[in-house]
């Protein structure tokens, strides 16, 4: 991983957010794009046909300028037991905030985006729920949602979430988590909550082949699986994420599946409001 986007709009949880993107920066010996999307009109609530003064905008962009550059210099004072100084860049841009994010992350060719997640309180304007789940459906990368409790540790343990459903999908995905995990020197352990009404009497079987034959392919033996039986995913998402001391929790984004009820609508904001370890979201390339 070379370069990790950390969008920012500079409220308490953005802020938290960019130091937990620059510390896995550090661990991953890859280097920081901070930027900030200057919200156009169109965007905002209620602002009918609102349009900037030119003296306007140069004020707002200089003030973001300025907040950029001070938030770098707190990132670049952390202290930090890594070796590694990730060189960090600032850039902003006027414009709608998936479009100013996805135009910044293919420009500058990054590689990850870092968001702070929103809290039942507080909810500041750029994680607002609606900017989360159109950065989660329309994000040109993956997206790392981060909880503002979370602390500033090692990742040592991944969770991946899967139905097994699409799994020559889910392996796309995998060998580029496992890229991330050997970086930084962490088990994989492959989830699926089911019930086991559903699943057929060969299932286990079936997925301890297939965790075999992708640890010899990936030559990467930090693989594993967990079952955890529970009717309702999200609930057993969280208990996981307990018990199993998860560092961090990966899925990917598809429409009309399993794990599809997690990231719409206001399952998104329970997710976010409760889960305690940064969410990590690829995005499907088959929508349906």
């Amino acid at each position: 991983m070379k370069t990790i986007l950390i969008p920012t709009d500079f409220s308490e949880n953005s802020v938290h957010a960019a130091e937990y993107g620059y510390y896995l920066a550090q661990q991953v010996k890859a280097n920081v794009l901070l930027c900030n999307a200057i919200i156009v009109p169109a965007e905002m609530p209620q602002t009918g046909l609102v349009v900037w003064q030119a003296d306007e905008y140069d004020l707002i962009k200089e003030e973001s300028d300025l907040e950029l550059s001070i938030l770098k210099t707190r990132l670049s004072g952390m202290e930090t037991s890594f070796f590694h100084n990730p060189e960090i860049k600032v850039v902003n841009k006027s414009g709608t905030v998936v479009d100013v994010v996805n135009t910044i992350y293919m420009e500058h060719k990054t590689e990850m985006i870092v968001i702070g997640s929103h809290t039942k309180s507080g909810l500041s304007s750029f994680v607002l729920g609606s900017h989360t789940n159109k950065l989660i459906d329309d994000a040109a990368g993956p997206v790392l949602i981060v909880p503002p409790t979370t602390p500033l540790q090692p990742i040592t343990n991944i969770a991946f979430a899967t139905d097994f459903n699409r799994i020559d999908e889910d392996l796309h995905y995998i060998y580029k988590l496992i890229q991330l995990a050997r970086a930084l020197k962490a088990k994989i352990l492959l989830t699926h909550i089911y019930n086991d009404k559903k699943e057929s009497p060969g299932f286990i079987e079936t997925i301890e082949r297939f965790i075999v034959e992708l640890s010899n392919k990936a030559d990467y033996p930090n693989i594993y699986y967990r079952l955890v039986k529970n009717s309702n995913p999200e609930d057993g998402l969280h208990w996981l994420c307990e018990q199993s001391h998860v560092d961090m929790m990966v899925m990917v984004h598809r429409h009309h599946n399993f794990l599809d009820s997690l990231l719409t609508g206001s399952h998104t904001h329970k997710m976010a409001h409760q889960i305690k370890v940064p969410l990590l979201v690829y995005q499907s390339k088959n929508k349906a």
